[in-house]
C-alpha cells in the first residue's frame, strides 16, 4: 500500500449518536480513580476519573483523559506532578465527592499525605496509588490525553471500585 495514500484518507462518519456511544462504551468496565496534585498556590485539586489504564513498563507510563470544559484543565496542564489513586470497593462516597461539587468542598475534611516526590494524595486505605511526573499531554477530541510517568507506586490487597454501564459495582472481589 502507498504509504502516501494514509495520509488523506480519514474516518467516515459515524452511524451512531452520542447517547449510543456512551452505552456502548459503558459494556467495559473501568476502574475508578481520584486524581490530585496542587495548583500554583500550592490548592490541592482533584476529581474522579473512569478513563485510567496502563501505557508501558518501561518506562513505567499510565494514561488518563480530561474534558476541555473541566475547571481543573489548566492546573493538570501545567502540574509537574499528580497522584492517581485507585478507589476501593467500599470508597463510592469519595468517587461521588470528586465527581461533583465544588472543587474547594472536594478536600473538605479530607487528611492528605505527600507522596515521596511531594504530591498530595488522600490519606485513605486505597487499592493502589501512582505518583506520577506529567510527562506528556495531547489534545483530542473534547479532551486532553495525560501521560504519566510513575515515580512512585503502592497498593492494598482492596478490591477495586468498578464503574460498568453508567453506575458502580460495590461488589468486592479481588
Amino acid at each position: 500500500m502507498d504509504h502516501r495514500a494514509l495520509v488523506t484518507m480519514s474516518a467516515q462518519p459515524p452511524s451512531f449518536d452520542d447517547r449510543q456511544f456512551k452505552q456502548a462504551l459503558g459494556r467495559f468496565p473501568t476502574g475508578v480513580t481520584i486524581i490530585t496534585t496542587r495548583d500554583g498556590e500550592g490548592m490541592p485539586v482533584g476529581l474522579t476519573v473512569s478513563s485510567f489504564n496502563s501505557v508501558s513498563l518501561a518506562p513505567p507510563l499510565v494514561v488518563w483523559s480530561l474534558k476541555r470544559s473541566s475547571h481543573s484543565l489548566g492546573v493538570f496542564e501545567q502540574c509537574e506532578r499528580y497522584v492517581i489513586q485507585v478507589l476501593a470497593f467500599d470508597q463510592l462516597g469519595l468517587a461521588k465527592r470528586f465527581a461533583t461539587g465544588t472543587p474547594a468542598d472536594r478536600f473538605h475534611g479530607q487528611t492528605l499525605v505527600d507522596c515521596p516526590n511531594g504530591s498530595p494524595r488522600l490519606d485513605v486505605p486505597s487499592a493502589a496509588w501512582f505518583e506520577c511526573y506529567n510527562r506528556h499531554h495531547y489534545d483530542e477530541g473534547d479532551h486532553i490525553v495525560l501521560i504519566g510517568e510513575v515515580e512512585n507506586c503502592a497498593h492494598a490487597d482492596r478490591a477495586p471500585l468498578i464503574y460498568h454501564g453508567g453506575g458502580y459495582d460495590l461488589t468486592p472481589s479481588v
